[in-house]
């Protein structure tokens, strides 16, 4: 019986090992490589390569970077008073795109989930709770997404920024519940930002 060469076989399974790519899109996309000019493949393999090896996450807010500071912590114009708690990289970027927003953010890398073995240790807590502690934060906003795991990480949040003096706000529940920051419009994150509550 026939069957694919074991070099293409192993480029469909790493595809196959991508989230949202099942075995026909994996099958699709090592194909496309195969046919593609050397150069294409290549700068795709260079692509890869270069995520992994100059990126990394900012040294103050978590964010990714190819610097020591994101380009959001080292913009002298930002108002490092206001922070922003997001779950995700891309949840900032979400709300960046509003224009909304001219503070500095801090970024979690998930959100506490016991049954996902997520708990607050394996997040940047500590790291939030230091800059707030280190002074010059008037307000923190908990941007964390409507859902129960959102909701708990953010109660967290609260609980351990008690007793700092520090304004405590939650995004307005534009926000539809159990949706995803990222997914959201511009709107509905403009209107998000705009109308916070004391959580």
């Amino acid at each position: 019986m026939a069957k694919y060469s074991e070099t293409i076989e192993k480029l469909i399974a790493e595809f196959g090992r991508l989230p949202g790519i099942g075995a026909r899109s994996a099958e699709r996309l090592a194909f496309h490589l195969l046919k593609a000019p050397e150069t294409e493949a290549m700068a795709l393999s260079d692509a890869i390569r270069d995520v992994k090896t100059k990126i990394r996450p900012c040294s103050r807010c978590f964010n990714i970077a190819e610097s020591e500071l994101c380009s959001v912590c080292a913009d002298p114009n930002r108002d490092k008073g206001v922070i922003c708690v997001v779950e995700q990289p891309k949840d900032l970027l979400a709300l960046e795109s509003t224009g909304a927003f001219g503070g500095v953010y801090h970024v979690l890398m998930g959100h506490i989930a016991p049954l996902e073995d997520m708990e607050a240790e394996d997040l940047t807590i500590d790291a939030l709770v230091e800059r707030v502690k280190a002074g010059d934060v008037r307000e923190v906003i908990l941007a964390t997404n409507p859902t129960v795991a959102g909701d708990s990480t953010a109660l967290h949040i609260t609980e351990r920024l008690a007793g700092t003096g520090v304004a405590v706000t939650r995004l307005a529940r534009g926000l539809p519940a159990g949706g995803q920051i990222e997914y959201a419009n511009k709107s509905i994150l403009s209107d998000a930002i705009n109308e916070r509550r004391k959580f």
